[in-house]
């Protein structure tokens, strides 16, 4: 069977590896772009993510069995509406259903609509009026405010301004200033809510789900969960991410309203939602929708997968999941990112990475490449912000950390840096 994975970071890298582990079958493996990591299990192909009708010619030109779309980028532009045009089967949503993601002003509106608890917000068309929203007390006097880009941007879109000042700042930067570009031409401004975090993703054919693993993923750049946003740092699975009551009631009053609210639009979605949950003393809350695999989250979670996950697959794109059990180790996880200098603003590259093969061989890890190349002499090089994911399954949590930090300590290159108080 021929699978193209679609995608070129640490995400597409678990993919792939979990195809290839979990396939009953023998399975030929592609992946557009690809990164030099992914090239060592799979023959890279140089086409764009984005390049929507090249990447359906080339499946079409390669017979290309199944499409897995690992980034949010290229569902937004409608790569499954292509796919399924030229009659190429594919994994993900179309374009109508991933404004759950590309949308932040559709993806909440959408939860008033189906009343999937939320946090209270208001939209804003241009920054004068966002200003008068954070002005008003509306949310709080001067109490915390959170200011949303309606648009994707990479993860960076999301600001918790601690005061009105900092949130007006935020809207300066991404309304006036044009930081985010045109993803920040509408923002959602919503009340900061309190409690723990949890990621929880489910496969679905629009009718049957399948749950993974609940995850937590750690954003902020520094430790303490310090400094600015990032893609995520970090994430781990464990039975303490979300207690059993919050997780029935998620399921209750969140999976299952999102679905019907789906059915009820009209709006067919076969592939994954992931829902960024906080879970407050009042019950669960969506923060926000993401229509594919997270990342980190994803490294975490695939190393835990037991199934075949080109069944599964397969099964989400042709409506038939309610034909597959999905199986996971039990026990833990985790996954630790090591980022380049600079990042998430600006990431420098180029640097020799030392330790890799070490480190692959010395512990139990898998390390899943975000963002590497090979260079002249066959060395490692990094060549993006987030660089390496040093990720490990245990029976315990704490087990699984410690194998991944004793990992890290094999790896270096200038400029190296990562958390330290991943789960903790």
């Amino acid at each position: 069977m021929k699978v193209l994975v679609i995608g070129s970071g640490g995400r597409e890298h678990a993919l792939a590896w979990a195809l290839r582990r979990t396939a009953e079958d023998q399975v030929e493996l592609l992946c557009a772009p690809g990164n030099a990591g992914i090239g060592q299990i799979a023959r890279c192909v140089p086409i764009g993510a984005t390049d929507v009708s090249a990447l359906a010619r080339f499946a079409a030109d390669e017979r290309v069995d199944l499409t897995i779309v690992g980034s949010e980028a290229p569902l937004a532009r409608g790569i499954v509406d292509e796919f399924r045009r030229r009659g190429l089967t594919i994994v993900g949503p179309v374009a109508a259903a991933a404004r759950l993601e590309s949308s932040k002003v559709f993806a909440k509106e959408f939860m008033a609509r189906h009343k999937i608890p939320t946090a209270r917000f208001r939209v804003a068309e241009s920054a004068d009026e966002a200003v008068r929203i954070v002005r008003s007390g509306e949310f709080g006097e001067d109490a915390p405010v959170v200011i949303k880009a309606d648009g994707l941007a990479a993860g960076k879109g999301v600001v918790v301004a601690r005061d009105h000042r900092e949130a007006e700042r935020a809207i300066a930067e991404m309304m006036v200033q044009r930081k985010l570009g045109e993803a920040a031409n509408r923002v959602v401004i919503e009340e900061a809510l309190t409690g723990r975090e949890a990621s929880l993703m489910f496969w679905t054919d629009g009718r049957d789900y399948r749950l993974l693993p609940p995850a937590r993923d750690h954003k902020r750049v520094g430790e303490g969960d310090t400094g600015p946003n990032t893609g995520g740092m970090g994430a781990i699975t464990s039975d303490e991410v979300i207690d059993r009551t919050a997780f029935e009631r998620a399921v209750r009053e969140i999976i299952e309203p999102t679905l019907e609210g789906l059915r009820v639009e009209g709006i067919e979605f076969r592939g994954v939602i992931y829902l960024g949950l906080m879970l407050t003393a009042e019950g669960p809350c969506v923060l926000e929708y993401n229509v594919r695999l997270g990342d980190p989250e994803a490294q975490a979670i695939l190393v835990r997968l037991r199934s075949d996950l080109v069944q599964i697959c397969d099964a989400v794109a042709r409506g038939r999941l309610s034909e597959v059990k999905v199986s996971w180790a039990d026990g833990a996880s985790a996954c630790v990112v090591l980022a380049a200098r600079g990042y998430p603003e600006k990431p420098e590259t180029g640097a020799v990475i030392r330790g890799l093969e070490e480190a692959t061989r010395a512990a139990e890890v898998e390390i899943f490449h975000a963002g590497t190349e090979k260079g002249r002499k066959g060395e490692w090089l990094t060549a993006g912000g987030r660089v390496l994911g040093v990720t490990a399954a245990s029976a315990t949590l704490e087990q699984a950390l410690a194998r991944c930090y004793k990992a890290i300590e094999l790896i270096d290159w200038d400029g190296m840096h990562y958390r330290r108080d991943i789960g903790r």
